[in-house]
């Protein structure tokens, strides 16, 4: 943003602005709206210009195009070093010769007039704009004026929808290379004939079904595109251009392949046909083609190939088809691409000599083809996710292989002798492997990286038989194994190490001495082990930069602060009860993890140092739940670096949402970029919650998340995208005798895993090229999809945030998937892509099933991926649920949202308001029993305010005489029967004063009055609830007033005549939150019996504080002169009461509850 003004500088009329200027390619750009990047851009061609020094302004320079309508632009800039470097580069590209303009992505509609001022350009880049070929206005420059330019050699028009063939360009005599793809074209004019110079014709992404004959007269065209087009069969014309070879027909409608037609183009070398629909190839009179070298028929739908008709084949891709069996002519088979597949069968014939590169990984073979070991060329050999039980011995005498990977397979053994081999790197992870060879290590010299993870190996073989070692093994992964202390002692024989993975084993201890001979270690991780400590021999390491060890018994923290490199240190889920630290942190620690440590307790000093530490995690002390009630939900969750040390994954987890009976996690990942996920964590809870306001319906309010955030990542979504999944956990305060219901919506790569009956259950899906409906829409948009799977060669899911560059092809559109949780749910999972590349869902949930901490599940799986060969960010939420029977309700009886972490804890009074005599409800609790109502009055307060009675859970709406739940009937645990002849009995403690409370009187001398307590200044009051029928009980509903003749008992009640309506509250609970703890309905507040504005604390029995030693003169005694009287109100009372309840019953039906309640004294 600059100081800008355009024209002469000396004219009062032209004013500086503060405006965005580029200088992009050869033409300065000027924005014409102030602060905005959008809009009309000024274009100001610089080639043949002047860049000129204004001496006047400080920092000034004057950019003038050139031409006979030239015009200037004057920019002030802040600094001389701003100054300088635009006066260099602007001064560079003004004395260059007009011959290239780029004005790529520049939201042209027409073409600029001084884009006409020289006519000697040879290169002109206008792709991505929205160029007309007949812009409507009359003075604009159409796209007919392209003529004009007569030594024009490259034009580049795609991306910008023209819709139709420009033919101004075929009067370009010396066009050499012209690209109109992604125009939506529907057709070829027969004039392009006429463009006998053309050499490259690319017309990929348009809706073209065949080409005009006259392309046989541009003799030197050598390069025709015609990928992701609606061609059914090759066009013939393309037989008589003699100079091409390679046919680019990828992303078309072919089903078959014709053979005979490719026998007729002998210049075709190379063949595209990939992302097609061919299930058959066609041969009838066909002995061989001699001329094809290369063949790409991924991602098709062949079910068996029979390739040996190309007997000259050097490549051959056939991955992500359905084939069974495959044969291969290998007389000069250089490299053989057949993964994703069905294979149980594989022919290659002859021996392919000269094969390099095989990957048959992700097949259904059970042995591996003799004819592997006898390639003598053989590099690089995947055969991984297959069933292979056994690898010949021959395979590890290849003196040219080099790279092994056999993992995911069914191996019980590797050969037992092995003689010299040159493998480099060897992974045979996730096998049943009990031992490895015994001469191995001694054997393999050149073997540089072994990963032996997931399988059962107990020990290791040794890597020398004296003290002089030939190792220069440097990775080692022995991840999820049984090794125990006996193996420690033989990783001094690999000095060179400098990777180790020795993660859930069974390690009880590390010897200093060891780990003293490891110099070279950097990374280490002993996570999942009964480790009590690291040893201080560690020092020893001097590069070491990462310390992974949680997970174990580490009660003394480790002496890992006083290595110089050390850059992160993870000591979760240990029993550390101190820190110590060196006056100075290491000056490249990035991340401590100290979290699971519940005995650690930090001074505020410490505390003070770690925090400068850009990650530092600690357990945040919380308060706890007095009740102890079991939680609904709980989680833990890990993120992990990838590659650079770059972290380009978020998680997002509330256990709180919203009204405190929901829940939201989430895990966001950018791939390679920080920004987007850092933006979808800050930002994509706050849109859920308002997207709830507006709608209740799951699939709704997921979809508008998702929108809206695309629009809230602003420039930044623009040319960056991130992966993402939600899981929501609500319950609908609609219908309180339902259940929780979980809501997954995800794009990307992201996925979640909900774990029910040990089983896995996905509820998330990744739209990515393999699925044939978002394959079918890529095409119907016409892009273009690059060999490596990827659209335009950006990204290889199809539904992401952000890219908003490739819309409509990548849309952020997420699969949305809601299930009711039962109590056969035990936890979900949500991960990266990272975590889901390198663990199967089947895999992960039996890793983290026995796992009682989320925290450490989450650990496990990102240690897990990480030693399985993930080198991505990886992020991991586990949520750990507890859906027990009494935590919902499966019965028809109208009840209350289950308990879930968030809703008030039992210490918290809801007021209970009052309410029919002949509907009466029980308050349910998360235990299935009747909780305690309890509450207190200040003995300071000397009026007629009584405690309201309370429960920890909302009551349940009172049953009627309509009501289903009779006696007898089958129940949920939070609605049981309850007969008329039985009842619950709660305490109701309330602080009572009045003017004869210092009467004087001893209470011994006294009757106590049936049902009331004393206890010092509290008087507990026995209550008798009741569950049965309005015509089977009759209760006394008494409260209370102080006056000055005594104690008045008198109803605090509505005024007669008006409704009682039932009142829902939005948050969950009965109403708003009171500052002594209790919650009121929001409109009734005028009708509460206050209490006390300080109310003490609650205790862990669950009473009220009350005094140590009870005080008489504080005990609340009724006279037996009074006596009589109060039991004539009450009785009075008790008939008001009755009387106006049958007046509201007459007035409104029973199935019309009050949901608030006073108790009855």
């Amino acid at each position: 943003m600059y100081n800008v003004r355009k024209g002469k500088i000396h004219l009062p009329v032209n004013r500086w602005t503060r405006r965005q200027a580029i200088l992009c390619g050869t033409c300065l750009i000027v924005s014409s709206v102030k602060e905005s990047q959008t809009g009309k851009m000024h274009v100001l061609p610089l080639i043949g210009g002047k860049v000129e020094e204004v001496k006047k302004h400080q920092h000034c320079l004057a950019f003038s195009s050139s031409g006979p309508q030239s015009q200037t632009y004057y920019i002030c800039f802040d600094n001389f070093t701003e100054y300088l470097r635009w006066l260099r580069q602007a001064s560079k590209v003004a004395s260059q010769r007009i011959s290239s303009v780029d004005l790529s992505c520049c939201s042209l509609e027409h073409l600029p007039a001084n884009l006409f001022y020289s006519q000697d350009l040879t290169h002109l880049n206008l792709k991505q704009n929205f160029l007309r070929l007949n812009p409507s206005p009359s003075t604009s420059r159409a796209l007919s004026e392209l003529q004009r330019f007569t030594k024009l050699k490259s034009l580049n028009l795609s991306n910008n929808n023209l819709g139709d063939f420009p033919l101004a360009v075929c009067s370009i005599p010396t066009l050499t290379e012209l690209n109109v793809s992604c125009n939506a074209l529907r057709s070829i004019p027969a004039v392009v004939g006429e463009m006998h110079n053309l050499q490259t014709f690319l017309l990929d992404g348009n809706f073209l079904q065949s080409l005009p004959d006259e392309l046989e007269h541009m003799h030197q065209l050598s390069y025709v595109s015609l990928s992701f087009n609606e061609f059914t069969d090759i066009p013939g014309v393309l037989e008589k251009l003699t100079a091409m070879d390679k046919l680019c027909m990828s992303g078309n409608c072919m089903d078959t392949l014709n053979l005979q037609v490719l026998k007729r183009m002998p210049h075709i070398k190379h063949v595209d046909l990939r992302l097609n629909s061919i299930r058959r190839l066609e041969a009838d009179e066909v002995d061989f083609l001699h001329h094809v070298t290369q063949l790409d028929l991924r991602d098709n739908r062949l079910g068996e190939l029979d390739a040996t008709v190309f007997n000259n084949v050097e490549v051959l891709h056939c991955e992500r088809n359905q084939l069974v069996t495959l044969k291969i002519s290998g007389y000069f088979l250089k490299a053989l691409y057949a993964s994703s597949n069905e294979l149980v069968h594989l022919d290659v014939y002859p021996v392919p000599n000269c094969l390099a590169y095989m990957d048959i990984s992700r097949n259904h073979l059970e042995n591996l083809p003799e004819w592997v070991c006898d390639s003598r060329k053989l590099e690089v050999l995947d055969v991984g996710h297959n069933q292979i039980r056994e690898l010949p011995a021959r395979l590890f005498y290849n003196s040219s292989l080099r790279k092994l990977l056999a993992g995911h397979n069914m191996l019980g053994r590797l050969p037992d002798r092995l003689e010299r081999t040159q493998v480099e790197v060897l992974d045979v992870q996730h096998n049943q492997l009990l031992e490895l060879p015994s001469n191995l290590l001694l054997k393999a010299d050149s073997l540089r990286f072994l990963n032996a993870s997931a399988n059962k190996l107990e020990m290791l073989p040794p890597a020398t038989l004296s003290e002089e070692t030939h190792s220069i093994l440097q990775e080692l992964y022995l991840t999820n194994n049984n090794l125990t202390d006996k193996c420690v002692p033989l990783l001094t024989g690999h000095p060179h190490l400098k990777i180790l993975h020795m993660a859930y084993n069974r390690l009880q201890s590390f010897p200093a001495s060891k780990m003293a001979k490891l110099e070279e270690l950097e990374e280490i991780d002993i996570s999942g082990n009964k480790l009590k400590a690291i040893p201080t021999t560690i020092m020893n390491c001097r590069r070491m930069h990462t310390v992974i060890a949680h997970s174990n018994c580490i009660e003394v923290f480790p002496e890992v602060m006083q290595l110089s490199e050390i850059k992160c240190v993870d000591l979760s889920c240990n029993e550390l009860s101190e820190v110590t630290l060196p006056e100075n942190l290491p000056p490249k620690l990035q991340e401590l993890d100290l979290t699971g440590n519940p005995r650690l307790a930090l001074d505020h000093k410490t505390l003070e140092l770690l925090n400068n530490i850009r990650c530092f995690k600690i357990d945040q002390p919380s308060a706890g739940d007095a009740s102890g009630a079991p939680a609904v939900w709980s989680h833990g969750y890990t993120e992990a670096s990838g590659v650079k040390n770059k972290l380009c994954v978020a998680a997002l987890s509330a256990n709180n949402f919203c009204d405190n009976r929901e829940a939201l996690y989430g895990v966001f990942d950018g791939d390679r970029n920080v920004e987007v996920p850092y933006l979808l964590q800050c930002t994509m809870s706050d849109i859920l919650a308002e997207e709830l306001q507006k709608t209740k319906n799951e699939e709704e309010y997921m979809i508008n998340t998702f929108i809206v955030m695309q629009r809230k990542l602003g420039t930044a979504g623009q040319k960056l995208g991130g992966s993402a999944v939600l899981c929501h956990i609500k319950h609908d305060p609609m219908d309180p005798g339902g259940c929780f219901t979980l809501t997954s919506a995800n794009v990307g790569k992201c996925q979640t895993v909900l774990c029910r009956n040990g089983k896995p259950l996905p509820l998330s899906r990744c739209y990515v090229m393999s699925c044939e409906e978002e394959l079918k829409r890529i095409k119907q948009h016409k892009a273009i999809i690059t060999e490596d799977g990827k659209v335009n060669g950006v990204t290889d899911s199809t539904r992401i945030l952000g890219y908003t560059f490739l819309h409509p092809s990548v849309v952020p559109r997420p699969h949305v998937q809601s299930i009711t949780l039962t109590p056969q749910d035990e936890f979900f999972i949500l991960g990266s892509k990272g975590l889901w590349d390198s663990l199967s869902m089947e895999e992960a949930v039996e890793a983290v099933r026995n796992v009682p901490d989320a925290l450490a599940a989450a650990k496990k799986l990102c240690t897990l991926a990480q030693s399985y060969g993930c080198n991505d960010s990886i992020s991991a939420v586990v949520v750990q649920l507890n859906v027990t029977e009494d935590s919902f309700c499966c019965c028809e009886l109208n009840g209350v949202p289950p308990p879930s972490p968030g809703i008030f804890p039992q210490s918290v009074n809801v007021v209970i308001k009052d309410r029919p005599t002949d509907a009466l409800g029980m308050p349910s609790s998360s235990s299935g029993m009747a909780s305690e109502i309890s509450s207190e009055i200040s003995t300071s307060e000397m009026s007629s305010e009584v405690g309201s009675t309370a429960s920890d859970e909302p009551p349940q709406v009172a049953m009627n005489e309509n009501s289903p739940a009779y006696p007898g009937e089958q129940r949920c645990m939070l609605h049981p029967v309850c007969l008329s002849n039985s009842f619950q009995r709660q305490l109701s403690s309330a602080t009572f004063s009045s003017a004869f409370s210092d009467n004087g009187l001893d209470s011994d001398d006294e009757e106590p009055i049936e049902g009331v307590f004393t206890n010092g200044s509290r008087v507990e009051v026995e209550v008798d609830i009741h569950c049965s029928r309005a015509k089977e009980k009759q209760l006394l509903q008494v409260p209370v007033e102080a006056s000055d003749e005594g104690i008045v008992i008198s109803a605090n009640e509505d005024e007669p005549g008006l409704p009682r309506k039932a009142e829902c509250s939005a948050t969950g609970t009965i109403g708003r939150r009171r500052g002594n703890g209790s919650v009121a309905p929001h409109e009734r507040s005028h009708n509460l019996i206050e209490v006390a504005t300080d109310a003490p604390l609650r205790k862990t029995g669950g009473y009220f504080a009350a005094p140590a030693q009870p005080d008489p003169d504080d005990q609340f005694i009724i006279p037996p002169e009074l006596e009589e009287e109060v039991k004539e109100i009450m009785k009075q009372h008790q008939e008001q009461q009755q009387q106006q309840q049958q007046q509201q019953q007459r007035q409104y039906p029973m199935d019309h509850l009050a949901d608030y309640y006073d108790t009855p004294l």
